[in-house]
């Protein structure tokens, strides 16, 4: 390891150690705000590592959140908390497994339609199985979880998120899955299974969003299917992905962070607009900012060094 790997890494420690301290140190309100950003940074994070390498735009965020959610409600009195999550996990990797072997071969907008009606889909058979077989559609989440604890856990998750994504694309999986990204016929002409691999990684990100809606549940108290799958958080986490900027690891939180403060903001203000408003961002995102903050300052890091050259050649 380079002494800027160990330099790099120690910061990240540091700012781990840090960040854990934060709920000792803050009132409600800010620690509610600091359980949102984490959040969303993984949730984008987790996006970011799909749509990156691969460029499919995926709506499917809600399903797999609303499933880790419903599993809290359903067995969170039941079942000690560590099994709750395990078995969250399993469910929504299983669940990503049948999507992405039926989906993934699918390309372009039609995969971005298939994934937002996923959400609905799975929406509807929890209206429906409520409504007929338990005879109750919302669910009170009764857990022996603190809002501390909530952040911790979600911490801890976002350090796997980070950790999964930088052995991802230092191994030869990531490099197969750029491949494929730039040409699913070039990648399947240099051997690779390009259906395992795209099915693999939505597999692993789809059960990070599991994750988070499951160790997010207990924070709601009362859940029901509106809550659990609001498309909402679908379009919310692409659209601080492509702020910062989905082909690069760190780049989403970059976009999760400003993003999650506004419409914060902007919910707390502009309650029957702020729908709107959000629309309006992501257009001004995908038009001004189509590679994203990080794209932004690479472009900008290029740039700089040929001005310079041209200055002195003028000379």
């Amino acid at each position: 390891m380079s002494r800027t790997q160990m330099t790099t890494a120690a910061i990240c420690l540091a700012a781990v150690v840090a960040l854990a301290f934060v709920p000792m140190i803050v009132d409600a309100y800010h620690l509610a705000l600091a359980i949102s950003l984490l959040q969303f940074t993984v949730l984008a994070t987790a996006w970011g590592m799909f749509s990156g390498p691969t460029r499919y735009v995926s709506l499917a965020t809600t399903a797999f959140f609303g499933v880790g959610a419903y599993t809290v409600a359903v067995l969170g009195e039941q079942l000690p908390w560590s099994l709750v999550l395990l078995i969250a996990a399993a469910i929504g990797a299983v669940m990503a497994v049948i999507v992405g072997l039926s989906t993934l071969r699918l390309s372009g907008v039609h995969f971005v339609i298939f994934t937002f009606g996923l959400a609905e889909l799975v929406r509807q058979i929890v209206v429906w199985y409520e409504v007929n077989k338990t005879r109750v559609l919302g669910r009170y989440v009764f857990v022996d979880i603190t809002q501390n604890d909530i952040y911790w856990q979600l911490l801890a998750l976002a350090v796997i998120v980070f950790g999964t994504g930088w052995l991802i694309a230092r191994s030869r999986f990531g490099f197969a899955l750029r491949i494929i990204g730039e040409d699913e016929a070039v990648a399947r002409h240099c051997g690779i299974n390009v259906t395992i691999a795209k099915v693999a990684l939505f597999t692993i990100t789809a059960t990070f969003m599991t994750l988070v809606g499951a160790i997010m549940a207990p924070r709601f108290t009362y859940i029901e299917p509106s809550i659990a799958f609001n498309a909402t958080i679908s379009f919310e986490v692409v659209i601080m992905a492509l702020l910062g900027g989905a082909h690069r690891l760190w780049g989403p939180a970059l976009g999760a962070i400003p993003l999650t403060l506004l419409f914060d903001f902007l919910s707390a203000r502009f309650p029957s607009t702020s729908t709107l408003i959000m629309g309006v961002v992501f257009l001004l995102i995908v038009y001004a900012l189509p590679s994203g903050v990080v794209g932004l300052w690479e472009r900008l890091k290029t740039w700089r060094p040929t001005a310079s050259k041209m200055r002195g050649a003028q000379a």
